[in-house]
């Protein structure tokens, strides 16, 4: 039997499928043949089988590095479902003795997830060191260049987990990651070598809409609108946290869908069960931030709307690619108003420390010696937000001037690493705010919305399956798409779903 022939064999086997998707057979060659590899697919394409198939047949123990708990768990519950056991997910969830248990057995493993923070922990480290570790693979690679130089340093660090793993071959995936990105995640795994597999990222089953609205009171009656006529499985995305709480109750007010919101405030459990709850079709609509969605296969999902846009086209190609996975017909509509580009603008200020806010830190370090270990002694002497304070950490650590929170360096050291992270701050505002800009002048675009959102992607964008974009004549009143029937156990809100599941009436108690 041929390489071709047992890479079908595996696939048939474990997961049901008679072939691969474009892309995925290619790299898994190249993976099986200890090559390190950049893969950029679209959304929906099958990524995880891309390290899943190689995991199971190579020998050894490969590494997922996944940005998300809920994430992880969904891939190892459908790894279960499959009756692929050899997977686990290391995450806070794990009550001490479970840990304990599973790093025990860590050896056991074929698929082991686990969060880049995690991957620090020195216990974790010496485990893993003492395995046989056939694949490193990063999921959502995109995250080591859009979050690694902020709130999640701990994804610049991946190169030196891996080197200390004994430099297993790399797999690096994503779904976006234009040029520069592509550059930022070879060049931070320190893997110059990458072979590509790059294939275009556009949908041609979701057509794209954009309405101008004036206020959020306009967004929240045209949603209303749209889902009173399509009664679909819908994701609509907010930069607010708070606006997608109000929206939420606006619209369980006047709407029949079962509808509930997400976001990072929530409890991890609490943000776990909307998520299993919306996969398990006993929720219809979602209000979130972008802590919901990735990685999330449910592949009917007919509708995304954004409420507010995000700060940058990759963030939106990640979002509404949730839609239309099963390459049915799907729509993406960003309602969008000239007053949400303070919300973005906001969050890039907010992201980064201020030079002045350097110079505190700076002249602290300089007296004390030390910083403080505690993260509420930080935020009250510094008045840094926890996303300034990991990217200052990061910087303090990388230049030499820290090293368990103790002074390292000498006056000139200093001197030089102050300039240095104070040109990092520069910079990294200065490409945040381009992103920004960049998305603005596409919503502004009076040509296809389709051709104008790919061009800094792709050389070219395939033809629609069916409608291209409101530009180019797609109206939501020419949409036909199956409607969901909405099961009545599950309709109203969370109390009224409890006492209709233990058959609690006005008049009765359970017992």
């Amino acid at each position: 039997m041929n390489e071709d022939d047992t890479l079908i064999e595996g696939l048939k086997h474990y997961f049901g499928y008679e072939s691969f998707r474009p892309g995925q057979k290619e790299i898994i060659k190249d993976i099986m043949k200890g090559k390190d590899v950049l893969g950029i697919l679209p959304t929906g394409s099958g990524k995880s089988v891309c390290y899943q198939l190689p995991a199971i047949l190579m020998s050894g123990s490969t590494i997922v590095v996944s940005p998300l708990i809920s994430l992880m768990m969904d891939q190892v519950k459908q790894l279960k479902a499959n009756n692929l056991k050899s997977a686990v997910a290391l995450n806070s969830f794990m009550t001490p003795s479970e840990r304990r248990q599973t790093l025990q057995a860590l050896h056991k493993y074929k698929l082991i997830y686990i969060s880049p923070e995690l991957l620090q922990q020195h216990e974790i480290q010496q485990r893993l060191k003492k395995m046989d570790i056939s694949l490193f693979v990063i999921d959502e690679a995109h995250c080591i260049s859009q979050w690694g130089f902020e709130f999640r340093p701990d994804y610049l660090k991946l190169a030196d987990i891996a080197g200390l793993l004994n430099n297993p071959p790399i797999l690096a995936l994503s779904a976006t990651a234009p040029e520069n990105v592509q550059k930022d995640i070879i060049q931070l795994l320190s893997r110059p070598g990458m072979t590509k597999h790059i294939y275009p990222m556009d949908r041609e089953n979701i057509a794209i809409s954009i309405s101008r609205k004036d206020n959020d009171q306009e967004k929240i009656a045209e949603i209303s609108h749209i889902l009173s006529r399509f009664s679909v499985p819908t994701l609509i995305y907010f930069s607010s946290r708070q606006a997608a709480e109000k929206t939420a109750a606006a619209l369980r007010e006047t709407l029949p869908q079962r509808i509930a919101y997400y976001h990072g405030e929530l409890e991890q459990h609490d943000r776990i069960s909307v998520q299993q709850q919306f996969m398990n079709n006993q929720l219809d609509v979602i209000c979130c931030t972008n802590a919901f969605g990735m990685g999330i296969n449910k592949p009917d999902i007919r509708l995304v709307i954004h409420f507010h846009f995000p700060p940058q086209l990759e963030g939106y190609i990640q979002e509404a690619g949730r839609a239309g996975r099963d390459g049915k017909s799907s729509v993406s509509l960003i309602l969008y108003s000239m007053q949400d580009y303070f919300i973005p603008k906001k969050f890039i200020t907010n992201e980064l420390p201020s030079v002045k806010d350097l110079s505190f830190v700076f002249q602290y370090l300089s007296e004390q010696r030390r910083l403080p270990a505690a993260w509420d002694e930080v935020g009250e002497i510094f008045k840094l937000n926890e996303t300034q304070w990991r990217f200052l950490r990061y910087q303090l650590e990388n230049h030499a001037i820290i090293k368990d929170n103790r002074l390292i360096a000498g006056s000139s050291q200093l001197a030089s690493a102050f300039n240095k992270i104070t040109d990092a701050i520069h910079n990294r505002t200065a490409v945040k705010e381009g992103k920004l800009q960049d998305m603005l002048n596409w919503l502004q675009t009076e040509g296809c919305l389709r051709e104008a959102l790919y061009k800094n992607f792709q050389p070219s964008f395939r033809k629609p399956d069916g409608s291209c974009c409101s530009h180019c004549g797609f109206t939501l009143a020419d949409w036909k798409v199956e409607q969901t029937i909405i099961d009545d156990r599950f309709s109203g809100n969370w109390e009224d779903k409890l006492k209709k599941l233990l058959l609690i009436g006005e008049n009765n108690e359970a017992e």
